[in-house]
């Protein structure tokens, strides 16, 4: 029987266990600056799906995409491990680590809503000076001007 409450507090619980790992435990200079987002768990709790970011030194450096990967790769058994010594469960989920894409998706989402402001406010610019086309009354007829 699945039960999804379980897993999703099973997940919860592992963002905190390997985020904790990462900062505390694991040496690895290439994991400095991954930070651990969500985690998702399977019905059976056999598999979990960690997801992270990473970020740069600093504002202008990009960050080490590659060299987290490779550092959360070679930490995996670690990472396994203390996950099933905090948890207590039967089975400690094997651990699958995933890059995720959610605050870049985000980042262009707000640029996309900057040019759409920036055209509103030229459209607005422009409407601001326009004036009707023909008569103040288009609907003027000429049986009005007989009565």
């Amino acid at each position: 029987m699945v039960d999804q409450a379980r897993a999703r507090r099973l997940a919860k619980r592992i963002v905190s266990i390997v985020g904790t790992a990462i900062e505390h435990e694991i040496k690895d200079p290439r994991l400095r600056f991954v930070t651990i987002t969500d985690a998702k768990v399977t019905g059976d709790l056999r598999e979990a799906t960690v997801y992270y970011t990473v970020m740069g030194e600093n504002l202008r450096t990009e960050p080490d995409y590659a060299a987290a990967a490779a550092g959360l790769e070679k930490a995996k058994g670690v990472l396994r491990s203390t996950v099933g010594a905090a948890t207590g469960i039967k089975f400690t989920p094997t651990l699958a680590f995933v890059l995720d894409t959610v605050p870049d998706a985000a980042r262009q989402m707000e640029e996309l809503l900057a040019k759409a402001r920036a055209a509103d406010e030229r459209v607005a610019q422009v409407a601001s000076g326009a004036t009707h086309a023909g008569d103040a009354d288009p609907y003027k007829t000429d049986r009005d001007e007989d009565d």
